[in-house]
């Protein structure tokens, strides 16, 4: 592993919790605002949580480039 691909890493890792929350913030709001899936929220909240942490690794990891973007352009222009 590169020293990019090592920075990338942290970097995700950091904002890893951030889209997370975000992820599940959307995915419960949605359940409670919808009646057919608020009625069977006591199946859906705990997938909504399972379905948040999966899918929040694989954002973390396409977003962190662009929340590094700033470093990357000054360490070339150097």
């Amino acid at each position: 592993m590169n020293s990019d691909n090592r920075a990338r890493l942290r970097v995700a890792a950091l904002i890893y919790m951030i889209v997370n929350a975000v992820v599940f913030g959307v995915g419960s709001i949605s359940v409670l605002m919808t009646p057919a899936l608020a009625q069977h929220s006591f199946f859906w909240i705990p997938a909504v949580i399972v379905t948040s942490f999966v899918l929040s690794a694989p954002l973390a990891w396409f977003i962190a480039p662009f929340m590094m973007m700033r470093f990357i352009l000054t360490r070339r222009v150097h």
